[in-house]
């Protein structure tokens, strides 16, 4: 890495492509000079985007093709594989249609080069203007799927979780188990998840978006509605996994107290009403205060938890500085 003045750093850029011929030249050209390495991953396109990438002729750039589909997650895990044994230790991704703004990589990296983020992600939401261009589809889409995200992931200070502008530290790369990773476009939300599990710290950075005549090949119909259940699993894998499993702490003792209070006066509470329909014998007030009372102490255990889960949201102390900085700076201008 020669812009950051950091030498010890090897940044090398994925781009994982399908049927991208139109785009893939003007995509690598963009990319800093300051970048030691491009892995274009073709993902069986259909048309000639591998010769069109090698035809660039590019130096640092290599082009890696599968024999089928994978989709744009398995291009990614092939890419970052290829990253990680050259030994590169930041790893980039950016599409390859030309709609991230690579002038902006720069300041993606930054916060992993400081040393304040292990994963950063843009966020297109956050600059004035910057989604103007943005299909209202893709637009609705990405508000409603960021919010689930937030809660699956736990991260709850990011947003525009479907934005592939992303830069990761290798030594956190290094500890995913990439194949368990999804290999369609829930690939970032995924990530997310799994980073979240490892308590790695991820800052959201404001970028901006190009929109031209690229045509996207995201269903947002099909995405919204197979993305939600997919979110759901990973939320209580991921809770059970991290506050029942790998660190049994206060969120867990919470989160686990209240669902034995909510079942227990549920259970209870559900039993003497059908006695009550049944019989035609009203419930005494005590036995509807031992039902009532378990339900009122495990709701607020739940939201307990739920406040000590986004006010320890790793990477949101660190995003709020990062961004105050920029804006200091006059980048964010």
């Amino acid at each position: 890495m020669t812009g950051s003045g950091q030498p010890q750093h090897s940044i090398a850029v994925v781009m994982p492509a399908y049927n991208e011929a139109a785009n893939i030249r003007e995509a690598m050209g963009a990319v800093p000079a300051w970048v030691d390495a491009i892995y274009v991953v073709d993902d069986a396109s259909s048309d000639d985007t591998s010769d069109v990438a090698t035809a660039v002729g590019d130096p640092r750039a290599r082009v890696l093709r599968h024999s089928a589909n994978r989709g744009v997650g398995g291009a990614m895990v092939t890419g970052y594989r290829a990253a990680l044994a050259d030994g590169h230790t930041i790893v980039v991704k950016m599409d390859s249609d030309g709609q991230m703004p690579a002038a902006e990589m720069d300041r993606l990296i930054r916060p992993i080069l400081t040393g304040i983020a292990d994963y950063t992600k843009g966020n297109r939401f956050k600059l004035p203007r910057s989604t103007t261009g943005m299909p209202p589809s893709r637009k609705f889409g990405s508000v409603l799927l960021s919010f689930l995200t937030k809660m699956a992931s736990g991260y709850w200070h990011i947003f525009d979780s479907q934005c592939g502008f992303t830069a990761i530290r290798a030594s956190f790369l290094a500890l995913l188990d990439l194949d368990r990773i999804a290999s369609d476009y829930f690939f970032e939300n995924d990530m997310l998840i799994k980073l979240n599990a490892m308590g790695a710290r991820v800052v959201d950075v404001p970028t901006s978006t190009l929109y031209g005549n690229e045509t996207s090949t995201v269903s947002i119909p099909k995405i919204i509605a197979t993305f939600p259940p997919r979110l759901v699993s990973r939320w209580l894998a991921r809770l059970t996994g991290k506050y029942l499993v790998i660190d049994f702490g206060a969120v867990g003792i919470l989160a686990s107290g209240a669902v034995m209070c909510l079942l227990f006066g549920g259970v209870f509470g559900g039993y003497h009403w059908f006695l009550s329909a049944t019989t035609n014998h009203v419930a005494s007030t005590g036995t509807v205060m031992i039902a009532v009372l378990p339900i009122i102490i495990g709701i607020q255990m739940l939201l307990q938890a739920f406040v000590m889960e986004v006010l320890s949201s790793p990477g949101s102390v660190e995003t709020r500085a990062y961004i105050q900085e920029l804006v200091v700076s006059g980048e964010l201008s």
